[in-house]
C-alpha cells in the first residue's frame, strides 16, 4: 500500500506538472490534484489553467519564495489538522529552481509525510534530446545574474568535466554563453528552448558557434542550457606565464575558493599533484623572503 493511504494524518503531496505541454502530466497527478484538501501554488491563475483544462476543482493558495516564511507554517498547522495538501510549481517539479524547501523541511521536523509525485521537468528533457554524454550530469539551476558573479560561477566549473545543465533567462543567455566560453574553452554545448511547447526548439552546436548564434537570432521563452565536457585533448585556457601563487590568489579572490581549495584547482590545471604545487608554492614563497 502506498504511503498516502498509510498515514491517517495530513500529508504534502509534491506534484510534478507540465512545463508546457498540458497534456503532459501523469494519471496519478490528476488523481492527487482532485483528492488533495487544497492546492498550494507559485501563481494560483496560472495553476488555474491547468486545474480547468482537467476540470479540477479545489481551494487554492499561493505559496512563492515571496511569503514563504509564513505560509508555510499555516500549511504544517492545516496539515497537523488532517489536511492534505498538494505543491505544485508554475511548471515541473516543486523544489527543482522553485519554491518549497522550507516547506519539506518543516514538515519532516514535524513528522509529516512528503510524498513525490513525479513528473516532468526541463532539465532532464532538455538532457535526453541534447545529444550530450546523459550518464553524470551537473544541475548548476540559475546562474547569478550578475557578470562578475556568474564568471565566479564559471570558475569554479573550469575543471568539471560532467554535462553542465543551467537554466537561464534569454535577456542574459548571450552574456553567458560568451562568459562560459571565455572561462570554460569551446565546449560541445545544447541549448535549449521551449522545451515540450509550441515552438520548442534545440540549438546543438559549440559554445563558440551559439555564441555567433545568438548574435544573429537572439531567442526568447524558457531557456535550458546545457555544456559538455571539454573534448579529447582540449582543456580551458590556462595562463601559464602566471606563477602557482598569483593563480591560487585569483581563485581565493574572484571564485571565492578557500586556499585548500584555490590550491587544488590550480594544480589540476596545470596537471600537478597537490603535493607538488604545495611544494612549488613553498618554494616561490621562501625565494620572496
Amino acid at each position: 500500500m502506498s504511503p498516502e493511504f498509510e498515514n491517517p494524518r495530513g500529508c504534502l503531496y509534491l506534484v510534478g506538472t507540465p512545463i508546457g505541454n498540458l497534456e503532459d502530466i501523469t494519471l496519478r497527478a490528476i488523481r492527487i490534484l482532485k483528492e488533495s484538501s487544497q492546492i498550494a501554488c507559485e501563481d494560483t491563475r496560472h495553476t488555474q489553467k491547468l486545474l480547468s483544462h482537467y476540470d479540477i476543482q479545489k481551494p487554492l493558495v499561493s505559496y512563492h519564495e515571496h511569503n514563504e516564511m509564513t505560509r508555510a507554517p499555516e500549511l504544517v498547522v492545516a496539515m497537523e489538522q488532517g489536511a492534505k495538501i498538494a505543491l505544485v510549481s508554475d511548471a515541473g517539479m516543486p523544489l527543482v529552481s522553485d519554491p518549497g524547501y522550507r516547506l519539506v523541511t518543516l514538515c519532516t521536523r514535524h513528522q509529516i509525510a512528503v510524498i513525490p509525485i513525479p513528473g516532468p521537468s526541463a532539465l532532464l528533457a532538455a538532457l535526453s534530446a541534447s545529444g550530450l554524454p546523459s550518464e553524470e550530469f551537473l544541475f548548476v539551476g540559475f546562474l547569478p545574474a550578475r557578470s562578475g558573479e556568474r564568471r565566479r560561477a564559471l570558475e569554479r566549473l573550469r575543471l568539471e568535466d560532467r554535462t553542465l545543465i543551467v537554466y537561464e533567462a534569454p535577456h542574459r543567455v548571450a552574456e553567458t554563453v560568451a562568459d562560459a566560453l571565455e572561462i570554460l574553452g569551446n565546449r560541445p554545448a545544447c541549448l535549449a528552448r521551449e522545451v515540450t511547447k509550441l515552438h520548442e526548439e534545440f540549438r546543438r552546436s559549440s559554445l563558440s558557434d551559439l555564441a555567433t548564434s545568438l548574435e544573429e537570432k537572439p531567442v526568447r521563452g524558457e531557456i535550458t542550457l546545457l555544456i559538455g565536457a571539454p573534448l579529447h585533448g582540449q582543456s580551458a585556457a590556462v595562463d601559464t606565464s602566471q606563477s602557482l601563487a598569483d593563480r591560487v590568489d585569483e581563485l581565493i579572490r574572484q571564485a571565492k575558493l578557500d586556499r585548500k581549495e584555490a590550491l587544488k584547482l590550480a594544480a589540476k590545471e596545470r596537471g600537478l599533484t597537490r603535493r607538488e604545487a604545495y611544494s612549488k608554492l613553498v618554494d616561490s614563497t621562501s625565494r620572496l623572503e
